[in-house]
């Protein structure tokens, strides 16, 4: 296509974006949350207009990690909101968590796994396996945004097995000598504390606070992403880290501790990949609604009548399980199976709503000016990350039948 004819074809799709958060509602789901969960909607929808959806498509094609959103996100309240206030956190439920992270993730996925580590994997363990020193001295600076964590769980040659990971640490008297090395770490290149998962010489997992400055820490960062490109990814290398024995989480240990770490993320997950799907589709309806094509908008043939509402059909049935599992979660009866089935459903309806999307869109559908095509690649990391679409399955196949198929 010419430049000037699809420069033209630009212009004019684009004064019909007059709202482009719009939510398709079509169950009546807002009618089962509260005015608070409201309120904190649309704080959050407003925040993501303003500080990321003009912004993030220049972050993504410079591949570049805005570290200024960082202390916006403590501001905002997006850090912990489950956290008590005494901490620093916001002491919100979960249904009001999980619309935090659809908010952002309707925005950008990476910005979304920003928060949600944050939250979710590094917070948290703190405040359920920490002592109440080390409460008190990290989370009000994690919640504000003072301070940046990340996780380290996955090595490079143990992701979905996390069990066999070799990261160790030993006891040689006045602290711990951790060694190792992690990968594929949201957050690294630019956290001052890392939440690090190692055995000891029981060969017991437990739990570690690492600070950045600490002798033999680096964090070398991964480049030549295609997706999750607004937000920082890396390594964490532990060369004779010598670590205080204040800093080791005392309250659990195995690899219980960091899987419970991770439902707490999926269970973000399946609320944000909603909020990417959300997008995805009202991105859709508007254009198939302006574009012209054989004399009569694209939205008046059958087949893209077909997809919308395979799309609407598709984020209603989530929206639902997930205002479901929030509800159990809140009562403290969600199980890992039921948040795996979640995380695993919505990631994947998310990732095909915007194929469909993009189809759509058609040619328009893989430049920036939309933001289906963003959302497409970092969905693709989003169905792999806090465990794979596969080991999923085999979750709520041990579920299902009693019996352990991982290996």
């Amino acid at each position: 296509m010419p430049i000037n004819t699809l420069q033209q074809e630009k212009s004019t799709l684009k004064n019909v974006f007059t709202d482009p958060f719009e939510s398709p509602d079509f169950y009546a789901i807002d009618d089962l949350l509260t005015e608070e969960h409201k309120l904190i909607r649309s704080s959050i929808r407003d925040f993501v207009k303003k500080e990321i959806t003009p912004y993030v498509e220049d972050w993504c094609q410079k591949a570049e990690f805005p570290v200024e959103m960082v202390k916006k996100f403590g501001k905002i309240g997006a850090f912990g909101p489950t956290i008590p206030l005494k901490y620093g956190g916001g002491g919100l439920d979960n249904i009001s968590y999980g619309l935090i992270m659809q908010e952002i993730e309707r925005g950008d996925s990476g910005m979304r796994s920003t928060a949600s580590v944050q939250g979710s994997l590094v917070m948290y363990p703190i405040y359920t396996f920490g002592s109440e020193e080390q409460k008190r001295k990290y989370l009000p600076k994690l919640a504000s945004g003072e301070l940046l964590g990340c996780f380290g769980l996955t090595e490079p040659d143990f992701g979905s097995n996390p069990a066999g990971m070799l990261s160790n640490f030993k006891d040689v008297g006045d602290y711990y000598l951790l060694n190792g090395s992690k990968m594929w770490i949201s957050n690294a290149p630019d956290a001052d504390i890392a939440v690090v998962w190692a055995k000891n010489e029981q060969d017991r997992i437990k739990g570690l606070i690492v600070e950045r400055g600490m002798e033999g820490f680096t964090t070398p960062e991964t480049h030549g992403k295609w997706s999750l490109r607004a937000s920082g990814t890396g390594e964490l290398v532990f060369d004779n880290v010598k670590v205080p024995k204040a800093n080791l989480l005392p309250e659990k240990d195995g690899l219980g501790a960091p899987l419970l770490c991770l439902d707490s993320a999926r269970y973000g997950i399946a609320w944000g990949s909603i909020g990417a799907a959300m997008d995805c589709y009202e991105s859709a309806r508007r254009y198939a609604l302006e574009r012209i094509q054989f004399d009569k908008p694209i939205a008046s043939f059958q087949l893209i009548q077909k997809k919308l509402a395979e799309m609407l059909t598709e984020i209603t049935k989530g929206q639902l399980l997930n205002w479901r599992l929030g509800v159990m979660k809140d009562e403290g009866k969600a199980t890992t199976a039921q948040i795996s089935l979640a995380k695993r459903n919505n990631v994947e309806i998310a990732l095909n709503i915007a194929r469909e999307a993009r189809q759509i869109h058609g040619g328009m559908g893989i430049i920036g000016d939309y933001s289906i095509m963003r959302h497409m690649a970092n969905l693709e990391s989003v169905i792999t990350y806090e465990g794979t679409h596969d080991i999923h399955l085999l979750i709520l196949g041990q579920e299902i039948t009693g019996i352990q198929a991982f290996s």
